[in-house]
C-alpha cells in the first residue's frame, strides 16, 4: 500500500511521499506523508466517509472527508497518548473480537433467531 505520488501539484497542493489507505466498512482511513515547501515532512490523516442519500434510481453517493495534520514536534505525543487510549478501551472492553456469522441448521434454535406467529 506504500506509494509515492508527484504529479499535477497546484500552488496548495503538497507532494505526497508514502501514502497508505486503511478500508475500514463505509470508511477509508489515508495517512499520507507530505513534504512542505522547505521539504520538512507532516502525516496527514484524512477519514472519507461513503454517504448514500435517497432510495433506487433517486440515490446519491457523496463523501465526507475529515483531516488532521500532525507535524514532525507532535509525533511522539500523539503517538504515546494515542496508545494510551487503545489500551484504555482493551482493558475496559477488551480486544476486538470480529464477529462471525455461522448458518446454524434450521431444526437447531439459535439465541438469535426471529420467531413469528400469526394467527388470522
Amino acid at each position: 500500500m506504500e506509494d509515492y505520488k508527484k504529479s499535477g501539484m497546484g500552488d496548495n497542493e503538497k507532494e505526497i511521499v508514502f501514502s497508505q489507505a486503511i478500508k475500514a466498512g463505509k470508511r477509508i482511513y489515508y495517512i499520507d506523508v507530505k513534504k512542505n515547501r522547505k521539504d520538512e515532512m507532516y502525516l496527514s490523516i484524512t477519514e472519507s466517509k461513503k454517504v448514500v442519500s435517497g432510495e433506487g434510481d433517486d440515490a446519491t453517493v457523496t463523501f465526507e472527508k475529515h483531516k488532521i495534520f500532525l507535524y514532525r514536534e507532535d509525533f511522539e505525543k500523539f503517538a504515546t497518548s494515542l496508545r494510551s487510549a487503545i489500551d484504555f478501551v482493551v482493558a475496559a472492553q477488551g480486544e476486538y473480537q470480529p464477529r462471525t456469522y455461522d448458518a446454524a441448521p434450521e431444526n437447531e434454535k439459535s439465541e438469535d433467531s426471529i420467531k413469528i406467529d400469526i394467527d388470522f
